[in-house]
């Protein structure tokens, strides 16, 4: 088979198989770094605190961290700081005329963005790290071994320094290696739950019996339909031809030629989603302060923002939205698109160029960026579904009604444990993409085939005698 033949000549290229395997070895460490506990901390009581809290914040920043939140290891922060640093610089550069500039200096003006975002990236590891280490020594139940100024020291010390070894891990695979280093880092946080995955569907078909053979064929269908989702949506983009115009430089005719401009559906990734998720998970942890329990106005309130209720999926949709146009507006400026194409002689047939093609690109852009949230939401509700269902029979009025005649899979869902969320699925499976369409361009670039039927091999010049 090609896809076959596509990976034997992954190894076939020394310099391809270095970068290969150069990534594997970081991932590699990264992995080791997982299993080092951060000093001072009874990780009998932190795991019992954990399993109590996982549906709240402390869930969301483990899925970015690799399980090590459970675990409370030195890489505990993550990655979290460092992309929270990265969305950081990205939105003042729209209000900071120094790092809109940086941003058009080309490579030079990248490095000192990447730079700056290391600061950061340090100082916001900094932050946190004081913020766990005062939390950990007020909870209840003895986690912190020996309270006092040394434990914050040495937790600071601790998880900054492992934040800013994940960077430069990162930074490393990315340089020397295939693929984003960052997002492979991510990648490889969440796929090492597939073993647990597979066991725990092993345990609830073949041994406790709570689920049938049909049950797990519709699960497993369900998946494949997703991931098919997916990729459909991903490599979706909106077209906007343009046509450039001939211009006389010299004795030479340049331009004429017609192009596009590619607009993709999902422009923002899996950015809108993370606001929307970290921002509803705050209520969630909100929920089990004192004073909070102490007050039922609050807890009634904040327990309708939970998974599975109408309120916290009419929040989670409309929040994913807003952050879709939010993003994009950040990344895309129709405007200067516009003014960019006039300069070099390019318009839309069709369309005059200046306002009419900036308002023309503007009106594209809000469709398909409303698609592209309406997608993301889907995707991220068919797993809360599947695990918790929506709770309409919590609804005032009509709750009785929708109690009494709706399906329970649908209102409780069916309980399946599956480690993959949306979110997780997301990230896979574009990470995965990414780095298939670097490996693909390398081989292809080196006159080999590619993964896809449709990248052939390219062949050199034939010189005539």
């Amino acid at each position: 088979m090609k896809i076959f033949e596509a990976f034997t000549n992954v190894f076939r290229i020394p310099d391809l198989r270095k970068r290969l395997l150069f990534t594997l070895g970081m991932l590699a460490v990264y992995r080791l770094g997982s299993f080092i506990p951060t000093p001072g901390i009874n990780l009998t009581r932190w795991e019992e605190f954990f399993q109590r809290n996982s549906s709240s914040i402390f869930g969301f920043f483990d899925l970015f961290a690799g399980g090590n939140v459970r675990r409370l290891t030195v890489f505990a922060l993550g990655i979290m700081p460092y992309i929270t640093a990265s969305i950081i610089l990205q939105l003042l550069t729209v209000v900071v005329p120094t790092l809109e500039k940086l941003q058009k200096e080309g490579e030079l003006g990248r490095r000192k963005i990447t730079q700056w975002t290391r600061y950061l990236t340090v100082g916001l590891a900094m932050m946190q790290s004081l913020g766990i280490a005062t939390g950990l020594q007020a909870m209840e139940g003895n986690i912190v071994l020996h309270p006092g100024f040394g434990f914050t020291m040495l937790t600071m010390v601790s998880l900054t320094t492992g934040t800013a070894f994940i960077m430069w891990l990162g930074e490393q695979i990315t340089e020397r290696g295939i693929g984003n280093g960052m997002s492979l880092i991510i990648f490889a946080g969440i796929v090492i739950g597939i073993p647990g995955a597979i066991g725990s569907l092993y345990t609830n078909v073949f041994i406790t019996g709570e689920w049938n053979i049909l049950t797990l064929v519709v699960i497993l269908l369900m998946m494949v339909a997703v991931v098919a989702f997916i990729v459909l949506v991903e490599r979706g983009e909106r077209r906007i031809p343009v046509q450039y115009a001939k211009r006389v430089v010299g004795r030479r005719v340049m331009g004429g030629q017609a192009t596009h401009m590619p607009l993709k559906v999902n422009a923002g990734g899996v950015i809108p989603v993370i606001f929307a998720s970290s921002i509803l998970a705050f209520p969630q942890t909100a929920a089990g302060l004192p004073f909070v329990k102490n007050s039922a106005w609050l807890t009634n309130l904040l327990g309708s923002i939970r998974h599975g209720e109408p309120l916290y999926i009419l929040l989670f949709v409309a929040g994913i939205i807003f952050f879709c146009f939010f993003y994009v507006s950040i990344i895309f400026n129709p405007n200067e698109a516009a003014d960019n194409m006039r300069k070099y002689g390019g318009f839309i047939p069709g369309i005059r160029p200046g306002r009419n093609t900036a308002d023309y690109m503007n009106n594209i852009l809000t469709k398909i960026t409303v698609v592209g949230g309406i997608y993301l939401a889907i995707l991220c509700l068919i797993p809360d579904i599947l695990i918790s269902g929506i709770h309409l029979q919590h609804l005032p009025v009509i709750g009785n009604f929708i109690d009494q005649y709706f399906p329970r899979f649908l209102l409780e869902g069916l309980n399946v444990k599956f480690y993959f969320g949306g979110t997780s699925l997301l990230i896979v499976v574009g990470v995965a993409m990414d780095t298939v369409n670097q490996i693909e361009a390398q081989l292809i670039m080196r006159h080999y085939e590619g993964f896809t039927p449709r990248s052939g091999r390219i062949r050199g010049r034939r010189s005539s005698v």
